[in-house]
């Protein structure tokens, strides 16, 4: 500040040149800024994922597309199933707004022995084997009503049979084949890998045409649905 207001010319002359620069910084700095804001959220909050062969809900022409990511032994994402997803589905899918891609995230069985998030996740894929996006979505309802502990063994192979059972349209001898081999655990796994890639850490999630909504609440998702369809 003394400098600022001293009488010495070559001061003067200091301050001109500094102002001068400082004012060329900040320009340089804005403009970095707002390029930035314009370029980089589009691009780096939108994922894609490979849909190809995922169960989904809804017409496939629906102009709007959803992908979960739940675990089967995630109790927010059954009272995300029984409670939420009905009103998303009465407004914006039966009326062909919307259409909800559905990925396994089994992690909740990580450290359990055997991990039961995966057999239960085998278990929808083979009854999605079968009967298509009927069975998966046949099997993942009876799954999560029968829900259990999350942080103990429930979902074993010998009871995702027995609930298979009350899976319309289902071989049973088939049923039982794929999953005591352990058939679909490939896809399984690789739907893991997508959730991954894609930074998710929760279940469960939902993107709406790849933008990740911060919550899933039937507020949030409605309102997600509503600007992605303009």
């Amino acid at each position: 500040m003394t400098r600022l207001n001293g009488g010495n010319s070559n001061n003067r002359i200091f301050l001109v040149v500094g102002t001068l620069v400082a004012l060329l910084l900040i320009g340089i700095t804005v403009w970095a800024v707002q390029r930035g804001q314009t370029s980089t959220p589009t691009s780096a909050g939108t994922k894609t994922f490979d849909l190809k062969g995922q169960p989904f809900i809804g017409k496939e022409d629906a102009p709007v597309t959803l992908v979960t990511f739940e675990d089967f032994k995630c109790p927010n994402c059954k009272n995300f199933e029984e409670n939420i997803f009905p009103e998303i589905k009465s407004k914006y899918i039966d009326t062909g707004k919307a259409k909800l891609y559905k990925i396994n995230f089994p992690f909740l069985g990580d450290r359990l022995d055997p991990n039961d998030s995966v057999l239960a996740a085998e278990a929808a894929e083979c009854a999605y084997d079968q009967t298509g996006n009927e069975g998966y979505e046949g099997m993942s309802t009876i799954i999560f009503r029968a829900q259990g502990d999350e942080s103990q063994v429930w979902a074993t192979k010998e009871k995702l049979e027995e609930l298979a059972g009350s899976v319309d349209g289902l071989d049973m001898a088939k049923f039982k084949t794929c999953l005591d081999t352990d058939a679909t655990k490939a896809r399984v796994e690789a739907d893991k890998k997508q959730a991954t890639d894609a930074g998710v850490n929760a279940t469960p999630s939902v993107f709406v045409n790849g933008v990740l909504t911060t919550d899933f609440s039937p507020e949030t998702i409605g309102k997600a649905i509503d600007a992605a369809a303009k």
